[in-house]
């Protein structure tokens, strides 16, 4: 799995969104980090996964993948932010949880962890997270890929149109 093409994506969305907005010289860690936040639990709530009281179906496929593939944009955004763009995904530094209630709370703790030390195998270790459970969730690389590629074009558009 390479990340590069999608890095170089995000970076091209950044700098847009930056100079539209007249953000080039802000720190926009903070509003990175919960955004991420934020979409992980659109993420969980489209799953239910934790919905015990509830027997409600998950969100159809489709529309968990998209809110997965959202929360990509904001890991590589951070990443991009502190010159973490490797070209690797995995690392093996993530342990693999037994439920995906138990992987969104472990991802939402990595999130916190990284915001208290932005270092970069914080970073790796809340990829690798990520990662993880995008494969729990029973994605392949290629369509979330796919579908990054699919988000970022919608997400240049929206700046195109003033969104």
């Amino acid at each position: 799995m390479n990340l590069r093409r999608l890095y170089d994506m995000q970076r091209e969305l950044d700098a847009k969104i930056e100079s539209q907005h007249g953000l080039r010289k802000e720190d926009l860690v903070d509003e990175k980090i919960l955004a991420l936040l934020v979409e992980l639990g659109e993420l969980a709530n489209e799953t239910r996964c934790f919905k015990f009281w509830s027997v409600k179906p998950p969100a159809e496929r489709g529309v968990i993948l998209e809110e997965y593939v959202d929360g990509v944009h904001f890991i590589l955004s951070l990443g991009l932010t502190f010159g973490y763009d490797g070209t690797e995904t995995s690392r093996g530094l993530a342990e693999e949880a037994a439920t995906l209630t138990e992987q969104f709370n472990r991802v939402y703790q990595l999130v916190s962890t990284f915001k208290e030390d932005l270092s970069e195998e914080n970073y790796y270790l809340l990829l690798d997270s990520y990662i993880q459970m995008g494969q729990m969730l029973g994605f392949e690389w290629a369509e979330v890929e796919q579908a990054y590629l699919e988000k970022n074009q919608v997400n240049h558009e929206r700046q195109q149109q003033g969104y």
